[in-house]
C-alpha cells in the first residue's frame, strides 16, 4: 500500500489552508523576501535607499552601536536595529520595519 499524501509544508493564507509540496525546491531554499516601499512600489536594494525612505518618514540615524545600523524617531521610543552589512538583512528585519511604518512598507517574495 502506498502513501500518496505527499510531503511538504501546510500554508495558511487568506483564510485557506493548503499543502505546498517541496517549497523552494527550484533553488533548494525558500524564496527570498524583499522589502518594498509601498507608495512608490520600489524594492529596497541597499541601506542607502532604506535610509532615504526612513528619513522622509522622520527616522534618524542613531550611532550608539557601531556593530549595527540603527534608526529612531524623536517622537517615539521605537528603534529599528539592522545588521551592519546589507547581505545580512533578513525578513525578520523587514517585518520590524513594516510594523513600525505600517502603510509605507511591505514584505514580498523576491
Amino acid at each position: 500500500m502506498s502513501d500518496d499524501s505527499g510531503s511538504g509544508v501546510w500554508v495558511f493564507k487568506n483564510g485557506v489552508v493548503r499543502l505546498v509540496e517541496n517549497p523552494g525546491s527550484e533553488a533548494g531554499t525558500r524564496p527570498r523576501k524583499v522589502l518594498v516601499h509601498a507608495p512608490t512600489n520600489e524594492v529596497v536594494t541597499s541601506y542607502a535607499v532604506l535610509e532615504q525612505k526612513l528619513s522622509e518618514l522622520g527616522w534618524e540615524r542613531y550611532y550608539d552601536d557601531p556593530e549595527m545600523l540603527q534608526f529612531h524617531k524623536r517622537s517615539s521610543v521605537e528603534l529599528i536595529s539592522l545588521p551592519k552589512e546589507f547581505h545580512k538583512f533578513k525578513s525578520m528585519h523587514m517585518y520590524d520595519i513594516v510594523v513600525k511604518n505600517r502603510t509605507m512598507f511591505e514584505v514580498r517574495d523576491g
